[in-house]
């Protein structure tokens, strides 16, 4: 969500913060824009829409200078457009920003007072506001930046810019994620490394309330208190930043494809040999599972193998709810953190308030030096790759993964689960990836049924179990992609009000592997088809055997083990969602108004 690009440079930087931009699309936006220093003079370019709007902008009107900033800016206050698209100017200060400024009214009204007024609907005008009355009164640029940080409630991430000053420029973080990258004779700064990858391979990773000079020379790095701070540098792999499409037509194509090898990963980074993690659940009385979107149905799927294999009562909440419940927590209980990214803003805000609380906190994320990676006591890497799709795909397969093998050793650690049965749900696992490339074949019997699911305004989801969480991500991914109305039901509670919604218009979706729910599945189907509604029945070949004769359609999946059927039947999930968009002629890679990584409230 949003992005932003700082390069203080040798070479013109219009050019390479648009690519930088280029490489941050995956983060969602509906606007972009620059702001350089030419010598002494401070100019910006903006435009509405994708950033080629931007580049053909600068071809007609481009923007000299060696030190600049860039935006992807998804709207939170105010609608996208040109006036509300970042940088914000004000006198002689540029400036991006990621987050939400919660004071910014109050703020307003009192710069309204002394004369300075927003051109914008946004909450970022005020920080350039604030920054220029200061440099109006008198103050240095790094001083005005400064105290107008001070001022400022909620969360962000914020770059600034400064007229006749070519060798300057200052960052800030709370709440979102800021890095500084270094160059020789260059520094950088971005929102994470991806942007950063194509300049450095040495990266810096601004702590919680950090403020960073930047010059050519280097960086000085101050804490919230205001002291100097010292911060490790890291080297990234560039190579894992790389973001192509590998002759797919999409990211998500590619990303679905992908699942096989990542999954081939993460087993042999957790199954070498045996189980190897650095958790023992001995003397842990209940699990709290947090996560938002896609990551809290994978929390949902594991509540089912937690409870079911090790015996370990385990709840699960929607991070942005968290908080605000007020959960009782206790030292004998664990809280585990879901997310992709490592920077979801509820997920992170959840993680602060019940750190302390409980006896650990652990992480289950794709990006290791993420926030949410470096705050918790233990975070456990799910080694999908980059993933740039909006939609997740394989980060939701290897977050199910890691999930499933923290419910193996919490069995194993509280003796439910003796050394031969370990051995054996270990085998399973790593057969998985082979039964992963079986399911791919189910592509081209879904792309048929897509023309037909394109012409639905609304389709409803159906599972039980483990696969009830599916039935929920299923209809996620459907309506994220093809903006179809989706919904999710466990396949029990069809007849206690969805049922209404039938009629022979409505496709029902049915997950339903031939498991020990599977014949109080096909029943429910029944009560669908009695109405008329068409039944897709995705199953193995003696689900469908016994119970597809007629059904509208069907999808023969290979049969698998009950414990590993949801990292499985995500696949044909996932290829619903994906050619049905493709149908429809929405974005795949970028739905409207989606953004991957969620850093605000």
């Amino acid at each position: 969500m949003c992005g932003i690009i700082g390069i203080l440079g040798k070479n013109e930087v219009a050019p390479q913060l648009v690519e930088a931009l280029r490489r941050l699309e995956y983060r969602g936006y509906d606007s972009a824009g620059i702001a350089t220093v030419d010598g002494m003079r401070l100019d910006r370019r903006r435009a509405v829409g994708k950033l080629v709007n931007l580049s053909d902008l600068l071809v007609h009107d481009p923007l000299r200078g060696k030190a600049g900033i860039g935006h992807t800016r998804w709207a939170t206050h105010g609608a996208p457009t040109c006036d509300n698209a970042h940088p914000h100017r004000a006198g002689g200060v540029a400036v991006v920003h990621n987050g939400i400024v919660e004071n910014f009214r109050e703020l307003r009204e009192e710069l309204a007072a002394d004369g300075y007024h927003p051109q914008s609907q946004t909450d970022t005008e005020v920080v350039a506001l604030l920054t220029a009355r200061e440099l109006d009164r008198g103050a240095s640029p790094r001083d005005a930046a400064l105290s107008a940080i001070d001022r400022l409630e909620g969360a962000f991430a914020l770059g600034f810019l400064f007229d006749a000053e070519p060798d300057l420029m200052i960052g800030a973080r709370k709440g979102s994620p800021l890095a500084i990258g270094h160059g020789d004779g260059e520094m950088f700064l971005g929102s994470d490394a991806i942007a950063l990858a194509p300049f450095t391979n040495r990266i810096t990773y601004l702590e919680e309330g950090d403020r960073v000079i930047l010059r050519r020379e280097g960086a000085e790095i101050l804490d919230a208190s205001g002291r100097r701070a010292n911060r490790a540098m890291a080297r990234i792999d560039v190579g894992a930043t790389l973001l192509d499409k590998g002759g797919f037509r999409h990211f998500m194509a590619k990303e679905i494809a992908e699942q096989p090898a990542v999954l081939a990963d993460a087993i042999a980074h957790y199954l070498p040999d045996g189980l190897h993690l650095p958790l023992d659940f001995s003397d842990v009385d209940r699990l709290t599972l947090v996560a938002c979107g896609t990551a809290h149905y994978a929390c949902h799927v594991a509540k089912y193998w937690f409870e079911q294999i090790a015996r370990l009562p385990v709840e699960i909440d929607i991070a942005s709810e968290f908080r605000y419940r007020d959960p009782v927590l206790s030292p004998r209980q664990w809280a585990v953190f879901v997310s992709q990214s490592g920077e979801t803003a509820d997920t992170l805000a959840a993680l602060r308030h019940a750190s302390g609380k409980v006896g650990k906190t652990v992480a289950v994320v794709n990006v290791a030096t993420s926030s949410i990676a470096r705050d918790v006591d233990v975070a456990l890497p799910i080694l999908a790759g980059v993933e740039v799709g909006v939609a997740s795909t394989k980060a939701f397969s290897c977050q199910l993964m890691v999930l499933l093998v923290m419910a193996l050793k919490a069995a194993h650690d509280r003796g439910v689960l003796d050394d031969a049965a370990l051995a054996a749900h270990l085998a399973d696992i790593r057969a998985l990836p082979g039964l992963m490339n079986q399911a791919m074949t189910v592509a081209q019997p879904v792309a048929a049924l897509a023309d037909d699911l394109a012409e639905a305004q609304d389709i409803l989801f159906l599972g039980r179990g483990p696969i009830y969480p599916l039935a929920l991500e299923g209809a996620l991914k459907l309506k994220e992609l093809s903006y179809i109305h989706a919904e999710g039901y466990a396949s029990g509670e069809l007849k206690h009000g969805p049922i209404a919604l039938i009629d022979a218009h409505v496709p029902v979706i049915v997950l339903a592997p031939r498991d020990a729910l599977f014949e109080k599945t096909v029943s429910n189907m029944q009560e669908v088809m009695a109405r008329h509604g068409r039944v897709l029945l995705i199953s193995d070949e003696r689900g469908i055997r016994e119970a597809g004769a007629d059904c509208w359609r069907t999808i023969r999946m290979p049969e698998v083990p009950a414990l590993l059927a949801p990292l499985l039947y995500a696949i044909p999930a996932q290829l619903l969602a994906y050619h049905t968009a493709i149908a429809k002629g929405t974005d795949v890679d970028q739905p409207r108004n989606l953004a991957k990584s969620v850093t605000v409230e």
